[in-house]
């Protein structure tokens, strides 16, 4: 039996080293996102339920490529516990790859079919017309933002987190100043209303990709721009790739999917309510931010201890890390709380959009505590090589249990909007049950790294797992 202690401040310090970081630059661009929103809310609440409508369509490309961010890091993280160059190379070439061709296609609808995109999304023509004049150039940002990320899921990965902290700070201070400038018109630049949004985002991407390759070259990161080894790829290697990858690929493409119909639902109803969701997605990123820090911190110091052969380690840090996780987002849904009459009313909503959005906040805080819970689970498991589980479980209860009682609450029963919505989270109590069991057992360590193979016999005689 390991009667040894659980090395707490180690743990923490290196949460923070890598959290921190993570949830500054995510908090960073969701505030960018909220002074967006304000600037925005002059124009009225069409424009501000429009944009977050394409932002929904966004978040859609975002459920297309992560699949492979999150399978990448999974590469990333173990090949970086066993000191493995070539195999974070290839691994980097390879994510990169399938995440820029994701990139170009939904480039390619935004510019040239935006008015099919919001025709899915709403059925109000005045907002479907400000969507499509912001999606005819936001379009050009998606291969930047993908590109952006793919060298960020890197850079955590390897634990150089401040390196996209410092792009993401970039990154939203360009997007501020340039909207600014575009949206009213200041200084000698055209007012240019929602283009003008829309463009400030194209120019804070070219900002972020900007700072991530000066840093990179500074400090002489490899990986990155050893172009030569990003393709030395053989059908075994792509092989164990795309089967660790296709269950969080098929896991994200099919919940972004679910989102979208969720959001058709929510996009028809009043214009109100369509600027009250605008306003709650930008709001619901500042829980997201704090999240994030510990759904990064995770996939690193689970997946390289996993990696590195060290897997008792692993198993007792991903216990911790979910009740850590439901702690901060708990204190995070409060904070926000308390000062939501302020944020709603700088952000546009007035009335029956107040309202609304007040009565999401409320729903969503109580939701999150779970949410993430599960969140972070999954994205343990999937660190430690175990892709399968955690996405398995959030399709099937998408499908079988979100999407049914969401459209017959809305189409069959007509209840009112806030119930509606809080449908939206009504799997989440049962997958985290199960979700528990599974962090108990033990049976998500599953490495890929020669040296986390080569001890996993050991762990799972001790937690009684059979072997395959």
């Amino acid at each position: 039996m390991n009667t040894k202690k659980f090395d707490w401040k180690y743990f923490i310090r290196h949460i923070a080293i890598i959290a921190v970081p993570v949830a500054m630059q995510n908090l960073l661009t969701t505030t960018g996102s909220m002074v967006d929103t304000m600037m925005l809310a002059s124009l009225g609440e069409q424009t501000v339920g429009a944009v977050g409508l394409c932002a929904q369509f966004s978040s859609l490309m975002f459920s297309g490529y992560w699949g492979f961010v999150g399978g990448g890091m999974l590469f990333f993280a173990q090949y970086w516990g066993a000191k493995n160059h070539d195999g974070i190379t290839r691994s980097f070439g390879l994510t990169l790859s399938f995440m820029m061709t994701v990139g170009i296609l939904f480039s390619f609808l935004a510019l040239l079919a935006p008015g099919f995109i919001m025709n899915i999304y709403t059925d109000k023509p005045e907002i479907q017309q400000i969507g499509i004049s912001y999606l005819r150039i936001v379009g050009f940002a998606y291969v930047l933002q993908v590109l952006a990320m793919a060298i960020s899921a890197l850079l955590r990965s390897i634990e150089q987190v401040k390196i996209p902290l410092y792009g993401g700070m970039a990154s939203v201070f360009a997007n501020c100043l340039f909207n600014y400038l575009l949206i009213f018109g200041k200084f000698g630049f055209p007012r240019m209303g929602v283009k003008g949004a829309a463009l400030g985002t194209v120019l804070a991407g070219i900002v972020n990709l900007l700072v991530l390759l000066i840093f990179i070259l500074k400090n002489k990161i490899p990986y990155v721009l050893e172009f030569s080894k990003h393709f030395r790829w053989n059908r075994e290697f792509i092989r164990q790739y795309l089967q660790k990858c296709f269950p969080i690929l098929c896991n994200e493409i099919m919940i972004g999917v679910g989102n979208m119909m969720i959001n058709i639902v929510l996009g028809h109803q009043s214009e109100k309510a369509i600027a009250a969701v605008a306003v709650f997605r930008t709001l619901e990123g500042l829980v997201i931010a704090f999240f994030s820090g510990f759904s990064n911190a995770a996939t690193v110091l689970v997946g390289k201890e996993v990696g590195a052969g060290n897997h008792e380690v692993a198993f007792q840090r991903a216990r911790r890390l979910v009740y850590l996780c439901s702690g901060l987002i708990g204190t995070a849904c409060l904070l926000l709380f308390v000062v939501h009459n302020p944020l709603l009313h700088a952000m546009g909503l007035r009335g029956e959009s107040y309202r609304i959005g007040t009565g999401m906040l409320i729903i969503y805080s109580i939701a999150a505590l779970i949410r993430m819970g599960n969140w972070v689970q999954n994205d343990t498991y999937r660190s430690a090589g175990d892709a399968a589980f955690g996405s398995i479980m959030e399709i099937t209860f998408m499908y079988l249990m979100v999407l049914p009682c969401v459209y017959a609450a809305n189409y069959a029963f007509h209840l009112p909007f806030l119930m509606v919505f809080a449908l939206c989270y009504v799997d989440e109590p049962v997958r985290y049950v199960i979700m528990q069991r599974h962090m108990y057992s033990g049976k998500w360590v599953k490495p890929v790294s020669d040296e986390g193979i080569k001890t996993i016999e050991a762990f799972r005689r001790k937690h009684g797992i059979e072997s395959k």
